[in-house]
């Protein structure tokens, strides 16, 4: 079922977020509701049926909390507890972070955390409506400490609302793709200009977002979905087949892998593929990500971290005796999940940490959306005692005469006490 490679053979090409095809179409988009505002913005988002005629383009917060509370119990249940684990999480991670101050010569100097204003927060509404985005970005937004909120997800479902109102959202934007994103980069009509744009979609989202960025902080540009099983000859085939196929039937470009150094794991992991995919509803799509997947057989374990390390995946499960010590190892990952009972789909929807990720090899250099995404740290100092703080001065001046800039040698040499 999967396809076998060697670590030599390991496929080492990055997958682009955005082909250039679809980065131009999207520019277009956003130019045109940037330059044009609701009009363009209702104009594409009626071409592209995201609107029916006479749907509402914005949903309310007093309708989103209507929709909750209309929504069945057990339902309702669902959504406020898994709000409930991603607000605790994020609420811890704000509380790590502090600003801080240290001395420096006649005074002090430190940092400050501020919020973003606005954040813009997409969820998927295509196949498969998801909710659990909603949750993930308002969530972790409000717990930033985020005043404004919205969310946008095209033809929404009334768990998606209803998701969106026990999220904190302010308001729900009933448009998607590339439009969507321009109206939370430019305004338009009654969606406010943001400050942040972030949440996953598909390559319309991410290519917007490639263009607004720099006028917005987005999160990052995410590809199709990607998971990294590291497995031994303890992790249960069936289990393994199942994780595999949970990601693969995201997207047809959805990439499965399994890193083992025991063939008959492998062999026993393709037998499992087969029989799941027989009675799997969504195998129509799985079945095509998982023709594009594959297993790398490592010569021994070292080589199965050195695979993992070289793919960075979106998701790494490991799979392993002594699955701690072997994460431990493993250095490029969006998210982690250590032993076989921390499944992915336990991460996806509400245990805790955040489900946005970054793929195609991004996680070498980024991690995944959590408050981080919407603070500022920004830095300060103050000089109490201009005498001590002299010799700064002085260096400050030195400095800017090696650079050639007089202006700054001079403003510096103003800070220098008088002599005597």
């Amino acid at each position: 079922m999967l396809r076998r490679v060697t670590l030599d053979t390991l496929p080492t090409d990055t997958r682009e977020a955005v082909d250039r095809d679809t980065l131009a179409a999207a520019t277009a988009i956003v130019d045109d509701v940037a330059a044009r505002g609701e009009i363009a913005l209702r104009h594409h988002a009626a071409r592209l049926g995201d609107l029916a005629p006479g749907a509402p383009l914005v949903v309310e917060r007093p309708a989103l909390l209507a929709a909750a509370a209309a929504l069945d119990p057990a339902q309702r249940g669902v959504l406020e507890r898994t709000v409930a684990r991603v607000r605790a999480f994020a609420d811890a991670q704000r509380a790590a972070l502090q600003p801080m101050q240290v001395p420096i010569p006649g005074g002090v100097a430190g940092h400050q955390l501020a919020p973003v204003e606005r954040a813009g927060c997409y969820a998927p509404g295509g196949r498969f409506p998801l909710p659990s985005s909603v949750i993930m970005t308002a969530v972790t937004a409000r717990a930033a400490g985020v005043e404004t909120v919205w969310v946008a997800s095209p033809r929404p479902t009334a768990v998606t609302l209803a998701a969106a109102g026990l999220a904190g959202a302010d308001a729900l934007l009933c448009v998607g793709g590339a439009q969507a994103i321009a109206a939370f980069a430019y305004g338009a009509g009654p969606v406010p200009a943001m400050d942040a744009v972030v949440g996953p979609g598909n390559k319309w989202v991410t290519a917007a977002k490639q263009r607004v960025a720099g006028r917005v902080a987005i999160d990052m540009l995410a590809g199709p979905s990607e998971l990294v099983v590291l497995a031994d000859d303890t992790a249960d085939p069936h289990t393994v087949a199942a994780d595999l196929l949970a990601q693969a039937e995201h997207d047809p470009e959805a990439l499965p892998i399994l890193i083992t150094w025991h063939a008959a794991l492998a062999d026993a992991v393709d037998a499992a593929l087969a029989e799941q995919l027989a009675t799997l509803p969504t195998a129509a799509t799985a079945q095509i990500a998982v023709q594009q997947g594959f297993t790398v057989l490592t010569a021994d374990l070292d080589e199965a971290i050195a695979a993992c390390d070289r793919v960075a995946p979106e998701h790494l499960e490991v799979m392993t005796a002594d699955a701690d010590a072997v994460a431990a190892r493993c250095q490029h990952w969006g998210g982690l999940f250590i032993g076989g009972a921390a499944a992915e789909v336990l991460g996806d929807y509400g245990a805790g940490p955040n489900h946005t990720l970054p793929t195609g090899g991004t996680a070498r250099f980024v991690g995944g959306l959590s408050v981080f995404t919407f603070l500022r740290v920004r830095t300060w100092m103050r000089i109490d005692d201009p005498q001590a703080a002299a010799p700064l001065a002085a260096d400050a001046e030195r400095l800017a005469e090696l650079e050639g800039l007089a202006g700054h040698a001079r403003a510096a040499a103003r800070r220098q006490p008088a002599d005597g």
